[in-house]
């Protein structure tokens, strides 16, 4: 492909990153089923060893299978390189990590998965850091919430589970007053719907199990890397700016400049985290992408369609799809996402959380299951599973209160998920389908 072409979306998701096996001519990128890889000489290693050259050492750091993919999520994102890992929350660990030293914080939208809130306000204390989390539409409590000792905010761009839509472009001015990162969970929008990057944020995580991958076989992450921030500014983060002493002195930022995130999470970060994805879960994902933007609309169109007709059932309290004009979220999805609000909300039940648990158990198109972002449609009650952790407060505040139900709409026929939603619902709440 030719670089001075400018390739529309759907070319990119097919061709970018990759090239034909030059061993053999094979077009569908090879998975590369190996630990490591064979040194022309002994310079060739050393060079290899010391990051004066780039090429293949050991796949828990660098993998061709995993390096195409690398390059095509970095490519849709519009970054200027990327490190995939073993999951999402293995991707958030890895955006911190060489941001974040014993004593600092973040600053966290208090709308995130509920396995997010659990990472940030419990795990990631163990290795002495710490998270505030704040309702990212007031501003003015995120500017308060940074101190000297921030060192990212941290937000999803289309919620989970709520589908709330985070207004991007303002988070990111907050941030980069203060001289510091913005770091945008994308995936449940994935670069189809939104580009974080193009609204300001500095780098961009992904759990690839979801819409990227989409077919509900393989877990992933990635950290996408815009390569706009300066990370010698401040002070703030010596990971990237100050000698590294695995590595001679060598400083990552001094040597390898808007790249210098994205080297430090392979040559620092996967060598000794070793948070690796595995080469046949990227061919899984590289051949989920190449159909994304198909499938994202034909989620969009199934979500609009589904959530207006949830919306007049006498069984729902309300529907929380960004896409719909009652909600709060509609006019700014139409600058943020204008493509679409994505297929992942919210409803709630009129009958409590004894209505949701009915409604789960009745459906049948419907798999009941802790994922998203499947060709098939998903539901699952969060207050009961994936948010069951959390207090009361962070639940409502997250929007998986006892009384709502998430779903992930699939690319099936929006009249046959319907007419299942229909006769669940009958089941869940028999008196509001007696009306």
């Amino acid at each position: 492909m030719t670089e001075t072409r400018q390739y529309g979306f759907d070319t990119l998701q097919i061709h970018a990153g990759a090239r034909p096996d030059p061993a053999t001519g094979a077009r569908q990128t090879p998975i590369y089923q190996t630990t490591a890889y064979v040194f022309r000489d002994a310079e060739h290693a050393a060079a290899l060893f010391n990051l004066q050259e780039v090429g293949f050492i050991y796949s828990r750091l660098t993998n061709p299978t995993v390096a195409v993919l690398q390059e095509r999520i970095a490519t849709l994102e519009g970054g200027v390189g990327a490190a995939c890992c073993s999951s999402g929350h293995a991707a958030q660990i890895m955006a911190l990590f060489p941001l974040m030293q014993p004593g600092c914080n973040i600053v966290a939208s208090t709308r995130l998965y509920g396995g997010t809130v659990t990472q940030f306000s419990q795990t990631i204390k163990r290795f002495g850091w710490s998270a505030k989390f704040v309702d990212f539409d007031d501003l003015d409590a995120v500017k308060a919430a940074i101190d000297d000792d921030t060192r990212a905010v941290f937000g999803e761009a289309i919620a989970n589970p709520g589908g709330y839509i985070m207004d991007v472009r303002a988070v990111a001015d907050v941030a980069d007053a203060a001289g510091i990162p913005l770091i945008i969970d994308n995936t449940t929008a994935t670069p189809y719907l939104v580009r974080p990057i193009e609204h300001g944020a500095t780098l961009v995580v992904h759990s690839t199990t979801k819409y990227l991958t989409g077919n509900g076989t393989v877990t992933g992450g990635c950290v996408v890397d815009s390569g706009k921030f300066d990370w010698s500014a401040s002070g703030k983060f010596p990971s990237l700016s100050e000698a590294e002493p695995a590595y001679h002195g060598l400083k990552f930022h001094e040597t390898f400049g808007n790249l210098a995130f994205t080297f430090h999470s392979i040559a620092v970060g996967l060598r000794d985290l070793g948070m690796t994805m595995n080469p046949q879960a990227a061919h899984y994902t590289l051949m989920g992408i190449e159909t994304l933007s198909l499938r994202m609309q034909r989620h969009v169109e199934n979500a609009a369609k589904v959530a207006a007709w949830l919306e007049a059932h006498p069984a729902v309290d309300h529907v929380t799809y960004a896409g719909l004009p009652s909600s709060p979220y509609y006019e700014r999805s139409k600058t943020v996402c204008p493509l679409g609000a994505g297929g992942l909300f919210t409803f709630a039940l009129k009958g409590g959380y004894e209505a949701c648990v009915r409604f789960v158990d009745s459906v049948e198109i419907f798999s009941h299951v802790a994922n998203l972002g499947d060709t098939r449609s998903l539901v699952i009650h969060s207050a009961s599973t994936t948010h069951r952790q959390l207090s009361p407060e962070q639940q409502a505040a997250a929007g998986a209160s006892p009384d709502v139900v998430r779903v992930s709409i699939g690319i099936e026929d929006a009249d046959d998920l319907i007419a299942d939603l229909d006769q669940a619902l009958a089941k869940a709440v028999p008196a509001a389908a007696a009306e």
